[in-house]
């Protein structure tokens, strides 16, 4: 990424992908995510970590974002939160009119490995139109004008990682705060997650994260 680019990233989380992206690349940008307690966070981090980077985190329904008029991106980001936009090609198509010519759109999107049974989709309360192919979610953005340039995808010591966390997060809350009066409820909700994840969702459901080019003049 050049140095000093301007990044965009809607569902910031705790603000880890803008900070690292100013600590490499010197970058500035703006993060939006819903959640107070994951703003108060990306604040924090700013000032511990790269304090003088000319980043800004907004509260707000990315949704709802608007840029300043005339104001694009190099690099617009949505990760794991296609649901802001209402999926897939909902987010494509919000980032890509935030996005400069030749500018990347990063987006990061579940897909099906495999065809999910009727016991899965029951138990997680999703549905099989939720999700995609790997094949349709590049295809999806090639689709609306973009060139799809690197993919990376999860595997299943990714998958692990990310699911087995949740698990241990749970444990260690419940060790250090005995007395709390949503515990068997944290504790229901973790164990319903563990047996949909080892019975259905480790060979069903995969991760990849997308990089789509707006080209210099647009097709669509």
């Amino acid at each position: 990424m050049k140095r000093g680019a301007r990044v965009l990233d809607i569902a910031c989380g705790k603000g880890e992908f803008l900070i690292r992206l100013a600590e490499l690349y010197n970058i500035s940008g703006v993060g939006v995510d819903i959640s107070p307690y994951c703003i108060r966070e990306c604040l924090e981090k700013h000032r511990n970590r790269f304090p003088n980077s000319d980043i800004k985190f907004i509260e707000m329904d990315g949704a709802k974002y608007k840029p300043e008029p005339f104001e694009l991106f190099d690099v617009t980001a949505c990760i794991g939160a296609s649901w802001v936009y209402r999926g897939h090609r909902g987010t494509i198509r919000a980032l890509k009119k935030m996005t400069k010519p030749n500018g990347l759109l990063v987006v990061g999107e579940p897909f099906w490995l495999k065809a999910p049974s009727e016991e899965y989709l029951k138990a997680d309360q999703i549905k099989r139109e939720d999700f995609a192919s790997h094949h349709d979610n590049v295809r999806t953005g090639e689709q609306e004008g973009l060139a799809c340039i690197y993919t990376l995808v999860s595997n299943h010591d990714d998958w692990d990682h990310y699911e087995t966390l949740q698990w241990l997060n749970v444990d260690e809350y419940v060790r250090t705060n005995p007395g709390d009066v949503d515990i068997p409820e944290l504790l229901d909700r973790s164990r319903r997650a563990k047996e949909i994840y080892l019975r259905w969702a480790r060979e069903t459901l995969g991760w990849a994260i997308y990089v789509f080019r707006k080209p210099q003049v647009s097709l669509s």
